[in-house]
């Protein structure tokens, strides 16, 4: 009789120990999907951070780059303002008069297409003129290069020093 009370407690002994394993298997179950819920609400919520910054950052270029186009054309308006006056209060007859009538036309074309392109029409048609010609686009870019090389050494301001001019100017 001893051993089959023995026997039985051994028996629930087991079946319990079976039961808490089986329980400890759903408790890691239930953690495990949990924290895989966790994991996705997260890695959702920085897709969406990500998303709003990239749409913060494409309207404050979009907004930058309407002001830009409205400078443009508060430019533009200014220029053809100076080519009238220069019309009215240039030389009207002979030579000078041809020469002042030139310059004011070519003033005001230049003020009318400022206005009416802004700075965006300006870069679709110099991306165009580049596409078309590029070998002189090349060999304008590297005379200006140039030039600009040749003004820097002239005036004694070393290329390298430009980034240390800016951090001194900006405070960093």
């Amino acid at each position: 009789m001893a051993n089959q009370t023995t026997g039985s407690k051994g028996n629930e002994a087991r079946a319990a120990a079976g039961q808490a394993v089986d329980k400890a298997r759903e408790a890691a179950g239930h953690a495990g999907s949990a924290a895989k819920d966790i994991a996705s609400q997260a890695i959702d919520k920085a897709r969406d951070a990500a998303s709003s910054v990239g749409e913060m950052a494409s309207n404050a270029a979009s907004t930058v780059g309407r002001k830009a186009d409205d400078y443009a054309s508060s430019a533009g308006s200014g220029i053809k303002s100076f080519g009238d006056t220069i019309r009215e209060h240039g030389p009207q007859e002979g030579m000078l008069g041809s020469a002042t009538k030139t310059v004011a036309d070519t003033t005001k074309q230049v003020g009318r297409y400022l206005e009416e392109e802004g700075l965006s029409g300006m870069m679709e048609d110099m991306t165009t003129l580049i596409k078309r010609n590029p070998i002189p686009a090349i060999l304008v870019g590297l005379g200006v290069g140039v030039l600009l090389g040749r003004l820097l050494k002239a005036t004694g301001v070393h290329p390298g020093a430009v980034p240390l001019l800016r951090s001194s100017i900006h405070g960093n």
